[in-house]
């Protein structure tokens, strides 16, 4: 994983080149004060302070650098510089660095574990604010953790690499992880056993837990989707649509880096983590449409479409979560094509029927300008979950409301005085932005985590 902590050190008066952030509507006022060279040298290159452009002008003997930003505080203001600017120290010009830090962090992301990354040496930005440091340094390596893993191609990520990137985190913290497979997952999480059974040995379907922090504190669960490869069994995706289906273990990367937050900024709670791993392969004993599936919770399922896989596996992996009565569940899955739909690949479907945690969760997202949408768990589609044979079905025919009705699934497996939110995350960028390459990409992370923060760290 990509060092980040050179890149944001302490200014401590050391030799750096001076970073000016402008706005368009204040670039006039500025230009007025400049000297004429300055003026000239600004209206040679067009310059107007629009976002995500950059002026190098002379300054004491050395070269300053003048930015045009949408605002001069937001994540992304100094992204785009960290991508193009030279090798060198900056400092930004009569400001603290604040939230700007992490752009200038994450528009050094490399994904290299394929092809060799650029050859442009560090740009290593001073900062006054020590204390933010590290935590923005964290956030950065949690993002940047999930871009690694959802990159990574599925013939390097199966379930048993995923179960060693926890091992490696329960390392890290000191943290207990317990792995359930074989015929005790068959018996005891029978969904997540018939999504997976039909992969090789080598990649045969677990549930991962990990658990940490004080037992007399507050108990959270985060669960993530670990779909390693989905094919869409049986009911099998077009290639166009198998494609990016090595991204399907999206919810789990996010529950893990967001697993990882919490136990650096040791928050006082007790985490339970839990990623139900599998690959929805094809084989001889794929399960199959029709199938009536059973669950840990003790319903049936008639398995409408395997390529409705997600929510099995989570569906198992809640009734565990709500074993340990915990007091807040989380959880992540790249679950469906219809939240893409409705909002497109930026901006993530929230659905949660607890009101503070509604209210606690958009007011994080605003805080840490990664937004995310409340979308309705509406009762009167619970109707199209209705089984003639089983307790349930996994997919509803029609296609309507795919998002909700996914959401409503997945909400029967949770205890009813339980507060749960589920996040529908894309997990891939389509496109690049500055700071925000095309790819693997965490979605609601940092608001989740801002909202834990706000939660439990005071307590």
């Amino acid at each position: 994983m990509m060092d980040f902590a050179p890149l944001l050190q302490p200014d401590r008066g050391q030799p750096a080149r001076t970073i000016t952030l402008l706005t368009p509507k204040g670039f006039a006022d500025w230009l007025a004060r400049q000297p004429v060279a300055t003026r000239a040298l600004a209206t040679a290159h067009r310059f107007t302070a629009k976002p995500d452009t950059h002026l190098v002008v002379p300054q004491d003997g050395e070269v300053a650098v003048i930015a045009g930003v949408a605002e001069a505080s937001s994540p992304w203001a100094l992204a785009k510089l960290s991508e193009t600017l030279p090798e060198g120290q900056y400092r930004l010009d009569g400001a603290e660095v604040g939230a700007n830090a992490l752009g200038w962090l994450l528009g050094q992301y490399r994904f290299t574990r394929y092809r060799k990354g650029d050859d442009n040496g560090p740009r290593v930005l001073l900062t006054r604010d020590v204390a933010h440091r590290d935590e923005v340094i964290r956030l950065a390596a949690a993002t940047a953790q999930v871009r690694d893993l959802v990159n990574t191609g599925a013939g390097d990520l199966g379930p048993a690499e995923l179960e060693a990137e926890v091992e490696a985190l329960a390392r890290t913290h000191h943290a207990q992880i317990m792995v359930t497979g074989g015929e005790t997952l068959a018996r005891d999480y029978p969904m997540i056993h018939a999504v997976g059974q039909a992969a090789t040995r080598e990649r045969a379907p677990r549930l991962i837990e990990l658990h940490w922090g004080d037992p007399a504190h507050p108990r959270i669960a985060i669960v993530g989707k670990g779909v390693c490869f989905d094919t869409g069994g049986l009911d099998i995706k077009p290639s166009a649509g198998m494609r990016l289906m090595k991204k399907d273990m999206g919810g789990a990367a996010h529950a893990l880096a967001l697993a990882g937050l919490v136990m650096a900024a040791k928050l006082p709670v007790r985490l339970h983590l839990l990623i139900p791993a599998v690959e929805n392969a094809i084989s001889g004993p794929a399960f199959r449409p029709g199938d009536v599936l059973k669950t840990r919770k003790g319903l049936t399922v008639e398995n409408t479409n395997t390529d409705a896989e997600g929510r099995l596996i989570l569906g198992d992996a809640l009734t565990r979560a709500g074993e340990e009565k915990p007091e807040l569940i989380l959880d992540f899955a790249t679950l469906t094509g219809a939240a893409r739909v409705a909002l497109g690949p930026d901006l993530p479907p929230l659905f949660t029927d607890d009101e503070t945690l509604a209210a606690d969760l958009l007011a994080a997202a605003a805080s840490e300008d990664d937004p995310v949408w409340r979308m309705p768990l509406w009762d009167g589609y619970d109707d199209m979950l209705k089984s003639d044979i089983a307790d349930m079905v996994n997919a509803p025919d029609g296609g309507f409301a795919g998002a909700i009705t996914a959401a409503l699934f997945l909400r029967r497996f949770v205890p009813k005085d339980t507060a749960w939110a589920h996040l529908d995350v894309f997990a891939w960028r389509p496109s690049g932005k500055p700071g925000r390459p095309k790819g693997g990409d965490a979605y609601a992370l940092r608001a989740a985590f801002a909202m834990l923060k706000g939660r439990y760290s005071g307590r």
